[in-house]
């Protein structure tokens, strides 16, 4: 793998490759004139990351759609959040202000910005994120992007992105330590009208997840455990989920609640 700049780099620029370089153990090269395809077919394996003045891009193969981060639908469920009107993520978590979340495995991070937004100045968002190159994506763009709205752009800042394997972190933390856990899988069934996620689909982790890191989720959870899956899905019976559906959506919720 590659990584590189937008032509005509700023210093600051400069030293994010340089720096993502040496994390990803990937190549770093100047990037003069040559084009994106061109860097791609000099990787060895058809990947690149361009570290542009606004954000972090990534190509795999001959594909011209990078992946970079957005905050996506998450942006827009906040709006709502902001509004009063209810998220039902939020709902069926329980989650408040000062609330410990451990999204475990955080993607793009759009529900870790929706459960930010929701614990506060005062909660903690620990997200974790098994492949390295999506981690450092959605670090990268965490700690960057501008929205229209600070608060917004605040709750982005506050989630903590770590890059690890979910089972060894849960391990990792006491009995009855974090409020709320998190598991959004990649669908065993895809939702094909979700097309922003078809490019994440090509680097993602796909194992389905594991009875034992339900098991340490309802360890240390002291308020929910939930899960999200496509509504047909057979694993909310397999993990021992109670499934909730959510109005007229494909997607549902599987929820454990901790103490009931």
């Amino acid at each position: 793998m590659i990584v590189t700049t937008a032509p005509n780099p700023s210093d600051r620029a400069a030293e994010q490759a340089e720096r993502l370089a040496l994390e990803l153990s990937a190549k770093p090269m100047l990037r003069r004139n040559l084009s994106v395809r061109k860097l791609v077919q000099m990787s060895g394996d058809g990947r690149l990351i361009v570290v542009t003045e606004n954000e972090v891009r990534y190509y795999e193969g001959q594909s011209d759609s990078p992946l970079y981060f957005h905050p996506s639908m998450a942006f827009v469920r906040v709006k709502r959040l902001r509004k009063g009107e209810p998220d039902p993520l939020i709902a069926l978590s329980g989650c408040q202000a000062g609330d410990y979340v451990v999204d475990c495995t955080a993607g793009f991070a759009s529900d870790a910005l929706v459960f930010s937004y929701a614990a506060g100045e005062s909660g903690r968002i620990d997200a974790i994120e098994s492949e390295a190159v999506i981690c450092a994506i959605v670090r990268e763009g965490l700690a960057a992007y501008r929205s229209t709205l600070e608060d917004v752009d605040a709750a982005m800042r506050r989630i903590r992105m770590i890059h690890g394997n979910h089972l060894d972190y849960l391990k990792s933390l006491p009995d009855r330590s974090v409020d709320i856990v998190y598991f959004d899988p990649m669908f065993r069934q895809p939702v094909h009208e979700s097309s922003s996620m078809e490019p994440l689909r090509t680097i993602a982790n796909m194992n389905e997840l594991s009875e034992q890191s339900v098991a340490e989720a309802v360890r240390v959870a002291r308020k929910t455990v939930l899960m999200k899956e496509h509504q047909a899905s057979g694993e909310f019976a397999r993990l021992g989920f109670e499934r909730r559906h959510v109005n007229t959506s494909k997607i549902a919720y599987g929820v454990i609640q901790i103490g009931k």
